[in-house]
């Protein structure tokens, strides 16, 4: 086509036209499964091998209330009770009948006892101050008694002239020392403050028993009121009584046996008007029976 006196040539891909395609993909057309790669052998790869599953209880130990392994022990029906896992509950049984085979007991020649086998070696004095002279250190010095002797080098003052009187000196020392203390003397007992006095300790224990004679005449003067209002039941009292009890129990008897004829108690007052009977005569059989003792003690105060 031309425009404005100049010519273009202008290219255009027909529509039919398509981009080839890659090597990639090509191939990936082709492949029908098989490759000059599957000659050489994969390699097998190992599983994993899983730690071996340990229990955590003992597998000597009988379960627990087991009935095994009980003879010769203190469970003569069953063994374990507390469930313990820590130590093996039955005895061991090993050379028990029988004993040890022979020449099982005899030493082997050559586990015999070597020098050294027991303890350390002790190393000598020489390697000791070599390879550890901090062994060697005192951990406590001892205190020193005496002066060191001096060395060649310390020489002592020669020449030294005084002019002290000593005679004169020893005699004003003497004269102006105070005076020695003669030995201790025994203590003297007598001069102590408290002597010649009760000690404190006999007194508190004075105290006390006072205290105890108080408490005791308190008791007795109250057990004496207590006799005062207590005395010893007449003979004609208790005939009295015991007259008054009787005509009493006749007289509820009489009552009760007025209804013995009733053989069904059918309402509330039959059963209550018979316990309270029967209740009362009871209590004057018991009333009576101790009006029969030889000897009554009245309490006048109750």
């Amino acid at each position: 086509m031309a425009q404005g006196g100049s010519r273009e040539c202008v290219r255009r891909r027909p529509s039919c036209f398509q981009a080839f395609p890659s090597l990639d993909q090509m191939f990936d057309a082709l492949d029908h499964g098989e490759s000059i790669y599957n000659i050489i052998p994969a390699k097998e790869v190992q599983p994993e091998k899983m730690p071996m599953y340990r229990s955590k209880f003992m597998a000597k130990v009988p379960p627990t209330a087991s009935t095994l392994c009980t003879k010769g022990t203190t469970h003569p029906v069953s063994t374990n009770l507390s469930g313990a896992s820590s130590s093996h509950l039955a005895p061991s049984k090993e050379a028990r009948t029988m004993g040890k085979p022979p020449g099982a007991s005899k030493s082997h020649p050559e586990e015999f006892t070597k020098k050294g086998s027991r303890h350390g070696r002790v190393q000598p004095l020489a390697e000791v101050k070599r390879e550890n002279p901090d062994a060697l250190i005192p951990s406590v010095l001892k205190t020193q008694l005496k002066p060191t002797v001096p060395r060649a080098d310390e020489k002592p003052v020669m020449n030294q002239v005084t002019s002290k009187n000593f005679v004169v000196s020893n005699a004003v020392e003497t004269i102006l020392a105070a005076p020695k203390k003669g030995p201790q003397k025994t203590k003297d007992y007598l001069a102590k403050e408290d002597y010649g006095k009760v000690p404190r300790y006999l007194q508190h224990i004075k105290q006390d028993i006072e205290d105890e004679y108080e408490y005791i005449r308190k008791m007795q003067q109250q057990e004496e009121v207590g006799r005062s209002s207590v005395r010893e039941l007449d003979e004609d009292e208790r005939l009295q009584l015991i007259d008054g009890l009787k005509t009493r129990w006749e007289k509820i008897n009489t009552d009760y046996q007025a209804g013995t004829h009733l053989t069904k108690l059918d309402t509330i007052g039959k059963i209550k008007r018979k316990e309270k009977h029967e209740a009362e005569l009871t209590q004057i059989e018991k009333d009576i029976e101790r009006l029969n003792r030889k000897t009554i003690i009245i309490d006048e105060r109750c």
